[in-house]
C-alpha cells in the first residue's frame, strides 16, 4: 500500500480505483460512486483499507459536484472530471457519503488504525468534505425556498 500525503487520491488504491472510473462507460460511472460508498456505509465489522480509500476517493468526487465543493485537481482523480466533466448524481449521495465518511473514521476501521498508528488524530480532509456534503447551515429564521 503506497499512500504520500492525505488527500482523497494520495494513494494507490484510490488512485487505481479512480482509474477503473475513468475508463468505465460514462453511464456506469454514477453506480460505481455509488457503490464505493455504500461499500463503506453499510460495512459490519472491521472495515479494510481499500473499502476506506475507494469510499473518501467516492466522497470527494460527490462533494466536488456540489455547491461549495472545490474542483478536483489530483492528478490522481479521474481524467474526465479534471477536464472538467461532471457526474449526475442522485440527491441522497451526499448523505451516503458522510455516513461512508463516518464509518471510514470509526474505530473499527483499518484506514483509521493504520493513521493511528503514523500518530495522525485529526482529519482536517475528512472534515471538510463532510462539511461540503452537510451543506450550508440553515440560518435561524431562514425558509427553505421549493
Amino acid at each position: 500500500m503506497g499512500t504520500w500525503d492525505d488527500g482523497p487520491f494520495d494513494n494507490d488504491t484510490a488512485a487505481d480505483w479512480c482509474g477503473e472510473l475513468d475508463d468505465a462507460d460514462p453511464s456506469a460511472r454514477a453506480a460505481m460512486v455509488r457503490a464505493a460508498l455504500t461499500t463503506a456505509a453499510l460495512h459490519t465489522g472491521y472495515l479494510d483499507h481499500d473499502d476506506a480509500v475507494s469510499a473518501i476517493a467516492a466522497a470527494a468526487i460527490v462533494a466536488s459536484q456540489m455547491p461549495g465543493g472545490e474542483p478536483i485537481t489530483s492528478p490522481y482523480a479521474p481524467d474526465f472530471l479534471l477536464a472538467g466533466e461532471s457526474l449526475d448524481l442522485d440527491d441522497d449521495l451526499p448523505q451516503l457519503a458522510v455516513e461512508a465518511l463516518d464509518r471510514v473514521l470509526s474505530d473499527d476501521s483499518e484506514w483509521r488504525s493504520l493513521w493511528g498508528e503514523a500518530g495522525v488524530s485529526e482529519f482536517p480532509q475528512i472534515n471538510k468534505l463532510r462539511a461540503v456534503l452537510y451543506g450550508p447551515p440553515e440560518l435561524p429564521g431562514q425558509i427553505a425556498l421549493l
